[in-house]
């Protein structure tokens, strides 16, 4: 059982971390239930799923976020632009602009390597603006239930 301090400063009995199905207790009254899953949801494909909270492009496999989309570019040149707190000089303010291609990508990072010098940045997504492509971007399949990229 785990306890837990009231905004009064007694301790009471609270919730304990638990999964489905597992027995829990209502706090101070000792009276107990088990959580349910919750009920299953219908899809497109007509199939049905448990709910999870993953949206219906998740269920078709697709994850357009922005660490993705650089991933399926990785090697086409761009020009990249990030706006850096500390950044100064250049006439741009705190913007960074890269002429490059990207050598990888990941949750909350971009590796760009400049084209000209083979210099190679390691950028947070959090200044990640935007990005330039000289050809076609790659995205996701859109058609629905589609999973080819």
């Amino acid at each position: 059982m785990v306890y837990y301090w009231s905004p009064s400063g007694q301790r009471q009995q609270g919730f304990p971390q638990t999964q489905f199905g597992q027995q829990q207790f209502y706090p101070q009254t000792g009276q107990q239930f088990f959580p349910q899953p919750p009920p299953p949801v219908s899809v497109p494909s007509g199939a049905t799923m448990p709910q999870t909270g993953v949206t219906g492009a998740a269920v078709r496999g697709e994850e357009s976020y922005i660490e993705n989309i650089l991933r399926l570019n990785r090697g086409k040149p761009a020009t990249f632009h990030f706006t850096v707190p500390t950044a100064t000089g250049g006439g741009n303010g705190n913007t960074v602009t890269v002429r490059g291609v990207v050598e990888a990508a990941g949750r909350d990072h971009a590796i760009i390597r400049e084209l000209q010098t083979n210099h190679r940045y390691l950028f947070p997504m959090i200044y990640f603006d935007y990005a330039e492509f000289d050809e076609e971007v790659a995205y996701f399949n859109q058609t629905p239930g589609a999973t080819d990229r």
